[in-house]
């Protein structure tokens, strides 16, 4: 089998795959001496904006200084970010996947049908995630990939609360139905 014809296989191992982000990590650590990770671009867009509006408001601000301030606007990570929708869509091209999701069935079942809903609610739980991936100066690629490849006690911790607060979120917003 070619890396084309595995490429095209759907699903794709998560071994594999996992494999790949670690090599990735390897590259990542190699050449640009920095961790996999993807929430610090988003500070790096909050800081450009925010500089356009007031540069004071940006060097007074020593969290955004020290994340803006000298740095270039564009990255690694921000073309990371920009390349992870479009990574996600050459693959399941490759995959010869055609599956068009907007709500999830079990959504669906226990919230109803409206896609504004759905869309408002994933994007403020999205802004949750990423707060709380700052306030734990990392999200899941920073702690749990790049961190956990180092056996950083940090990230092993990150990463037990976020299983144990997912777990418990799906069970308030999913409760088992006795009939079930």
């Amino acid at each position: 089998m070619t890396a084309i014809d595995y490429l095209k296989k759907y699903p794709w191992s998560p071994y594999a795959a996992g494999a790949g982000i670690g090599v990735l990590s390897w590259f990542t650590f190699y050449f640009a001496g920095q961790v996999l990770g993807t929430s610090t671009p988003m500070v790096n867009v909050v800081g450009i904006a925010g500089g356009l509006l007031s540069e004071d408001l940006i060097r007074n601000n020593a969290y955004l200084a020290d994340h803006v301030v000298g740095k270039p606007a564009f990255n690694w990570q921000m073309a990371l970010v920009f390349m992870l929708p479009i990574g996600a869509f050459l693959g399941a091209r490759l995959a010869g996947s055609r599956r068009v999701e907007y709500m999830p069935a079990v959504w669906k079942q226990r919230f109803g049908n409206s896609r504004s809903r759905r869309y408002l609610w994933a994007f403020l739980g999205g802004m949750i995630m990423l707060f709380g991936a700052r306030l734990a100066g990392g999200c899941t690629s920073g702690h749990g990939i790049s961190g956990g490849l180092q056996l950083a006690l940090s990230s092993w911790v990150f990463m037990i609360a976020l299983f144990g607060s997912g777990i418990a979120t799906a069970l308030l917003m999913y409760p088992k139905n006795k009939n079930s």
